[in-house]
């Protein structure tokens, strides 16, 4: 092989590579990012050995470090958030329920019984994978929605804590300043009533007189 068909077969490849990259990349982007499984490219079931192994794979492939493609961060920080969740237990246990709940709701749709040949048919895994994304939706807005009222609520106890910190910071307030005209109010007392012995004196003696 001359220089020159060495060179365009390393161009060919580079080239190659690149549109591996970028396509990978564009599928992470698009994928439903509810769906850790389809960031990820991955199927319901698999192990944590391939969850592993397809992370580590692609995340060489797609790394910002890797490729000149400016949307490749984004691309590479998905992937990881997806293999995480997919990690956790906990988080995989509520994912998977979703896949569960859609089967069974397409199931139910089509009055299909569990053992259906059609259930294994590449139209019912791709009408599950939709119905799975419904499912999530559904999840995403009623957490939402319940963290939208938690925070009206926390907002509501955090509003009357304060009209109850300035009644008592009034009432603290109210009784300094009464406490501190006491000797004003007594002298003025007293004043008021030598005043009205005098009145009283005069009258008295005005009668007498």
């Amino acid at each position: 092989m001359s220089d020159e068909e060495k060179e365009i077969e390393e161009f060919l490849k580079r080239e190659s590579s690149e549109h591996g990259k970028d396509t990978e990349i564009e599928r992470i982007l698009n994928a439903f990012r509810l769906d850790a499984y389809s960031v990820l490219g991955l199927q319901p079931g698999c192990t944590k050995e391939d969850i592993k192994k397809t992370y580590r794979k692609k995340s060489l492939l797609i790394h910002p470090d890797k490729t000149a493609n400016p949307q490749a961060p984004d691309a590479f920080d998905r992937l990881k958030k997806a293999e995480s969740e997919l990690q956790d237990d906990k988080k995989r246990e509520v994912l998977d329920q979703a896949f569960t709940d859609a089967r069974k709701l397409l199931i139910r749709e089509k009055k299909w019984t569990i053992h259906d040949e059609r259930l294994k048919s590449d139209e019912f895994l791709a009408e599950w994978r939709e119905k799975t994304k419904q499912v999530l939706i559904e999840a995403e807005l009623r957490r939402r929605k319940l963290a939208k009222i938690q925070m009206e609520e926390e907002g509501r106890q955090k509003r009357k804590q304060e009209e109850m910190e300035e009644e008592k910071r009034q009432k603290v307030e109210s009784k300094k300043q009464w406490d501190a005209t006491r000797d004003s109010r007594v002298k003025n007392w007293r004043d008021y009533q030598k005043t009205e012995e005098k009145k009283r004196k005069k009258r008295k003696k005005n009668v007498l007189g």
